[in-house]
């Protein structure tokens, strides 16, 4: 009985995942291929000379006199985004905490980050016995976010459609901050809690290294205290210019991300034939249901970010390979902070993006597992049929699948 019955949910899983597989695949056949490469080359968007300047932004490292802090995390982007080149992914983590009390979830003092150093040791953040609802977010790659931006809403939402109801994931729409909180579907973030680069990149430049701006104007507290009397630098420490309207700084950080090219495969390993077959048994037990493996952007000219944004022909009609439906799911991984997407949100992630896996050696939101193969095994949730699936195949196709995925 419980075999029939997991032969039924594999037979389920692997008609939505052919669905999910050839209708992308169609459509990407009108659509360019976006540049790929770990090569700090700028993706058409913008001349080699102006992404080297942005780049250069981005690898800045701030010091107090220039704003850094009171509290932060990093003095530069790239301390966060390095892995193996400026804007990629790393082993480095936040910390985010809340509290539960019951069934009542209530935030911290001061917000779920805890900022893990500061200028002064009288305002460490530190956690409190009442933060009983802990977790660690890792950093996230930010190549190809420009692709990522350029997605039209109406595709994300027609990916939720055509997945299974079990499986579904969920849709959250938040504020553009740029556009004057005109909203869209959120995208970017663990929780999804941003819809544009810009927003993105202001809110981390807060958040992470406690530089203020036009869109984020106000410094983040120590605990919820006030830290005015350590900041020296008159807010927004990264003012708007004539040129720059949001922040010199957090302009040029949005134009890198916008500039950079996707994560490339692994071309000799991809060829092998274990990970041939491998990336076939991704799509027969159902994996590319939520990592789904082909996305074309937007056409340019499409007005995105509330109108702030018209997309650009570099980053137009594009097919990408994120191998993420960029929507949040249970999964049974937990990170239980609430934060744009509401109470529904509370044990929900976004599918992460499998472009660049083969340079993570911690894995899942929170960086808490080391190989693939316990990675998967954790997923449960909304995931458990498509794991159930990944349970049945024998060892040998186990390391084809995980062949597969090192070749990403």
């Amino acid at each position: 009985m419980l075999k029939s019955f997991s032969e039924g949910l594999r037979s389920l899983a692997l008609l939505a995942a052919v669905v999910l597989a050839v209708l992308p695949a169609a459509v990407a056949l009108a659509a360019d291929e976006a540049p790929a490469g770990f090569d700090d080359l700028t993706n058409g968007l913008v001349s080699q000379p102006e992404f080297d300047l942005a780049r250069g932004t981005f690898e800045e490292r701030d010091e107090a006199d220039e704003g850094l802090g009171p509290v932060y995390n990093a003095q530069g982007c790239s301390d966060c985004h390095q892995n193996p080149v400026t804007g990629a992914t790393s082993q480095i983590t936040e910390l985010r905490v809340a509290r539960l009390s019951g069934f009542f979830y209530f935030d911290r003092p001061g917000g779920s980050l805890i900022n893990d150093r500061a200028i002064h040791p009288d305002i460490q953040e530190r956690v409190a016995g009442a933060d009983n609802l802990q977790t660690f977010r890792t950093s996230l790659n930010t190549l190809g976010d420009g692709f990522v931006e350029s997605i039209a809403n109406s595709t994300l939402q027609a990916i939720q459609a055509s997945q299974p109801s079990s499986l579904r994931g969920t849709i959250i729409w938040v504020p553009v901050l740029e556009a004057g909180g005109n909203t869209r579907i959120g995208r970017f973030g663990w929780k999804n809690q941003h819809a544009s680069v810009l927003s993105f990149a202001a809110d981390a430049y807060l958040n992470e290294m406690g530089i203020t701006s036009p869109l984020f104007p106000t410094e983040n507290t120590s605990n919820g205290n006030s830290v005015a009397a350590f900041d020296e630098v008159p807010d927004p420490e990264d003012p708007a210019t004539p040129d720059e309207p949001f922040g010199e700084d957090v302009e040029a950080f949005a134009l890198f991300m916008r500039a950079s090219k996707v994560p490339p495969r692994d071309t000799a390993l991809a060829a092998t034939f274990d990970a041939q077959v491998g990336e076939q048994l991704f799509h027969q037990i159902g994996c590319d249901i939520c990592h789904v493996d082909t996305i074309v952007t937007a056409p340019a000219g499409t007005l995105i970010n509330g109108g702030a944004m018209t997309v650009p022909a570099a980053l137009g009609n594009k097919a990408i390979h994120p191998y993420s439906d960029f929507l949040l799911h249970d999964v049974g991984t937990g990170d239980f902070i609430i934060q744009n997407g509401g109470a529904i949100t509370f044990s929900m992630v976004r599918t992460p993006p499998l472009w660049g896996l083969r340079t993570r050696a911690r894995m899942m939101h929170d960086g808490e597992n080391f190989t693939r193969n316990n990675s998967i095994l954790r997923h449960d949730g909304e995931a458990r049929p498509v794991i159930d699936n990944y349970r049945f195949l024998s060892t040998s196709q186990k390391n084809q699948l995980i062949t597969f995925l090192n070749s990403l």
